[in-house]
This record gives structure tokens, sequence and C-alpha cells, in this order.
């Protein structure tokens, strides 16, 4: 069976960070593919600034060259707010030969307690809690652990930066930067 990791978020922008993270899960884990899931409107943040078509052009930008990456746009392609649940459901359903296992940060292994019909989600999905500073792989769910080394970028610092008039060279892919440069993203200038 294959086996695969969805790693859902906004990517606003994807960095290097994020590619890592992939890498380190797909690697240590032994998965066929890791899935990029940009999010459409995630129910903890609200909306998110960039509109989905630049953020789906980054990430495509970023994970170009590694055929075990690819892009899934279902959440950005389904209007409401993006339940994770409704998510891995209907990718169960058009790929039932494949063992889905979720990404996320330690920061979200606090909170699955919270999660919308987490129940639900256990039973299609194995959760995978990477490594994040400031927080514990703790929980009272199964989640596989999975340890990297901590790389302090953030959409929020390249954006920062950014606004700052700072470089982003080796935070984000040069083909990113050079999207973002192109379509005056996060002020770039």
């Amino acid at each position: 069976m294959k086996k695969v990791g969805l790693y859902g978020g906004t990517f606003d922008p994807p960095h290097l960070g994020h590619l890592i993270m992939a890498e380190e899960v797909r690697e240590q884990l032994q998965l066929d593919e890791i899935w990029f899931i940009p999010t459409g409107v995630p129910p903890h943040k609200g909306g998110v600034d960039t509109p989905a078509k630049h953020r789906l052009k980054m990430v495509e930008l970023s994970i170009k060259g590694n055929r075990q990456f690819r892009m899934e746009p279902i959440e950005v392609n389904r209007e409401g707010v993006s339940y994770t649940v409704d998510t891995v459901k209907t990718l169960k359903q058009k790929h039932p030969e494949v063992e889905f296992y979720f990404i996320i940060g330690a920061d979200m292994v606090e909170y699955l307690s919270k999660w919308y019909k987490i129940d639900d989600l256990l039973v299609m999905v194995r959760f995978v809690g990477v490594n994040r500073k400031g927080h514990r792989l703790k929980s009272e769910y199964p989640v596989l652990e999975v340890t990297m080394p901590t790389i302090e970028i953030s959409s929020t610092e390249v954006k920062k930066r950014l606004k700052e008039g700072r470089t982003i060279s080796y935070f984000v892919p040069f083909e990113v930067k050079q999207y973002i440069r192109e379509n005056g993203l996060y002020g770039f200038k």
C-alpha cells in the first residue's frame, strides 16, 4: 500500500523550513510521497491575506524538482472553512489504495483534542508530530514522533524581513523569492 504524508498549511509564503520538515518526515517514516495542501479558509486563523493563486504557485515552485513532493489544491478549490476531516475523507474516497499520514507541528499536537471531529480523523489517518521549539510532543492521542533539526524560519519571519527591506535569500527557494519580487508580494521592493 502506498504511504503518503499530508502536509497542510497556509504556506504564506512557503519556506525552506517547510521543505526540510516534509523531507525529514518522508525519509524517517519511509513514505512514498508528501502532498502539500495549501489551506483555503483555515478554521483556527480566519482568512489568509495572500490570494490562493499566489500561494499555490509558490508551493508549486518550492517543490519543483522533487518527484516525491506534489501539491493537492483540494482545500483551495473547496468553498468555505477547510476542515481537515472533510479533506481527508475526500482524499480517502479518491485514493482508497493509499495509507495517509497527517503531519503537524508539536504546537498543533497539544491541541488535537480541540480538532473538529478528531475521533473520525483518527480512524482515517495516522498523525505525525514534528518537534518544535517550546512545545512538547505530548498527547492523549496516538502520534508518531519525528525529530528534525531546529530550523528557526517561519512565514511570519519571512514577511517581517521583507517589510524591513531585509534579504530573504536562503529563507525561501530562489524561485519563490523571484515570484515574490515579480508579483510585489509582502511589500517586496
